[in-house]
């Protein structure tokens, strides 16, 4: 049975401190002291009031080992856990956390508010897969059946530099799989961003590419993972992946993430089991509304950043489900400025959510201009109490840190429902249960992401790559940009 944090009110807080009332919302709002707003009540823990007493502050937790106990009877490990959105969702499909690996001094709070008595490890190459162990509080032959981690997904992401495992954020998803591959567990999950999928293994400058440059294998798109599943496979696990959208698991917001299922038995799991589709298709409930997510919200009641009011003009003019498109044509150069000329859409400015429709992309600040995200009727950001009811983190779930904090442990979390399907699918194949989804379900609204259809088209690429640059070698004319054009249209 977890050991839940005895939760006290501002005001017993206030006693025990010596301070107003109004002094200690002071200090949970700015998250020197932990704590979260439910309604209109600000609340905390005992522990977190004693951290503040001897501190002055909350100090982020020290590295520590499990609390001695029983062990469960399905014995999980987490790396690169944030603020457990995905743990916490193994947790109500019931599989249950022995450690958690964290670096980040917010999200180590908010681990240690939360689960007490789970081990708690900070910098992933500083520890053994023995030490990892022996902190879980399992011996050397004792079986470890999950592990689950989303390594750091900036260096693959499609809006950055795509820099892949040359980048000391893609080595942690390396790290990660060395792992895998040393604890040995009966199931591994890897979770990432949609951008592992295209991201190269390595990346040559053009400043260092002569005219007869040809890339090779490493540096096509697909090159990095293709590389993850040969580790995994040569492991003798058995890979199977997906893009999945979050919305046909439940949760109310439009989410993709690449999640990966690693079996030890070198069998491939079906894909996950979806619970909702867009349209009410496959004999499957509707996706979730962000109506539904926010009901029971005070929407006057919670923490939230500002627009500044040169944003706030134009999100008056706006209505539910409306964007910068939906203003006056007259005023969209005034709205947008310089970024009226760029390419794309744009449908990431002045954004008014739908009630009707699930959310989209929860991010780590809903104040961005490029990737604003509004309340669908009030003149503001949603609150760190929406962003939580959107990823599905409970009501009473303490979220440390300042506002900024709290957001982005939100935004970079997995959702809790997401993380509920991965739970469903290994607890199933545990049972000897063959589940399978619906033949041709659209799991994302791309083509072509599921493990067989996404394997052989980068197989294709590669090869016909090779045969292109047999020529190319003979006669260095023709540009790397050139090939690489070609070899997205087999598409």
């Amino acid at each position: 049975m977890e050991n839940i944090p005895e939760v006290i009110s501002a005001k017993e807080a206030s006693a025990r401190l010596s301070v107003s009332e109004q002094r200690v919302r002071t200090l949970l709002r700015s998250g020197a002291i932990e704590g979260r707003q439910v309604g209109k009540q600000w609340l905390t823990t005992e522990a977190a009031v004693e951290a503040y007493q001897m501190g002055g502050a909350t100090k982020p937790p020290e590295d520590k080992s499990r609390t001695p106990g029983p062990l469960p009877k399905i014995r999980a490990l987490s790396f690169f856990s944030g603020a457990m959105g995905l743990d916490q969702g193994l947790e109500k499909a019931g599989i249950h956390l022995l450690l958690a690996c964290e670096f980040d001094k917010t999200c180590r709070r908010t681990i240690t508010a939360n689960r007490p008595d789970i081990a708690l490890l900070g910098d992933v190459w500083k520890y053994t897969p023995e030490e990892i162990r022996a902190a879980a509080g399992l011996r050397s032959k004792d079986e470890i059946d999950v592990i689950v981690g989303g390594p750091p997904c900036q260096a693959f992401s499609t809006a950055g530099a795509r820099r892949g495992f040359k980048d000391d954020r893609g080595n942690a998803l390396l790290r990660y799989v060395e792992l895998i591959l040393a604890l040995r567990p009966r199931y591994a999950v890897i979770e990432n961003v949609r951008g592992l999928m295209s991201a190269p293994m390595s990346h040559t400058p053009h400043v260092e590419r002569n005219e007869g440059w040809i890339p090779d294998r490493e540096e096509l798109p697909g090159g990095a993972l293709m590389h993850v599943l040969g580790m995994l496979r040569a492991g003798g696990y058995g890979v199977s992946f997906n893009l999945y959208n979050s919305a046909n698991f439940g949760v109310p917001q439009s989410r993709e993430r690449v999640i990966l299922l690693c079996s030890r038995d070198g069998k491939k799991l079906p894909h996950l089991m979806p619970t909702h589709s867009q349209d009410g298709s496959f004999d499957l409930p509707k996706w979730r509304t962000l109506r539904e997510a926010l009901k029971g919200i005070d929407p006057k009641a919670g923490d939230h950043e500002e627009f500044p009011e040169a944003r706030l003009r134009f999100y008056r003019m706006l209505s539910s489900g409306q964007y910068w498109k939906h203003l006056p044509k007259d005023l969209h150069r005034d709205a947008l400025g310089g970024s009226l000329d760029s390419g794309g859409g744009k449908t990431g400015f002045l954004r008014r959510l739908d009630w009707d429709k699930p959310s989209c992309t929860l991010v780590t600040s809903p104040t961005m201009p490029a990737t604003d995200i509004c309340h669908p009727t009030e003149h503001r950001p949603l609150s760190v109490q929406e962003y939580m009811r959107i990823q599905q983190f409970p009501d009473n779930w303490i979220m440390c840190g300042s506002l900024t904090d709290k957001y982005k442990q939100i935004g970079n979390a997995v959702p809790v429902g997401l993380g509920e399907a991965v739970g469903r699918a290994i607890l199933a194949n545990m049972a000897g249960l063959d589940e399978r989804p619906p033949t041709g379900f659209p799991f994302s609204r791309y083509k072509g992401t599921d493990d067989v259809s996404w394997e052989a088209n980068i197989r294709a690429r590669m090869d016909l790559t090779e045969e292109k640059a047999k020529p190319r070698r003979r006669s260095p004319k023709g540009s790397a940009e050139s090939l690489q054009a070609d070899l997205f249209k087999v598409a």
